[in-house]
């Protein structure tokens, strides 16, 4: 399915990394995996888009990093979501999720009301 890739809409990557974030703590090239793996390979995240977004959401609070070993024994700065970063994706999520419920009631209207 890697042919068929979709872009990210505008917006929804901080939301996957959050919710990816609050399955467990990971580093960088982890959340991309994750990410891909979670969406069936719909989404492909890039360094170029995940990084930006990784600063972006620490000075924001809502991410803190640490040093680790990764499953290969390389040192990695790993990403936790902070308490701030939890209301974030619960907030971040209601809205993404009443949104995306409007448009899904437009894409299968028949008729006009």
């Amino acid at each position: 399915m890697a042919d068929q890739r979709t872009e990210l809409v505008q917006g929804t990557l901080e939301l996957l990394v959050l919710k990816t974030l609050d399955l467990e703590p990971m580093h960088g090239w982890g959340i991309a995996q994750r990410i891909g793996l979670l969406s069936r390979d719909v989404f492909l995240v890039t360094q170029g888009s995940l990084y930006p977004a990784l600063v972006r959401m620490k000075r924001r609070g809502l991410l803190k990093t640490f040093w680790r070993n990764t499953e290969a024994n390389r040192r990695a700065r790993y990403y936790e979501l902070t308490p701030a970063g939890r209301r974030e994706l619960t907030a971040t999520r209601d809205a993404w999720l009443r949104a995306s419920s409007a448009v899904n009631w437009i894409l299968a209207a028949e008729s006009a009301p």
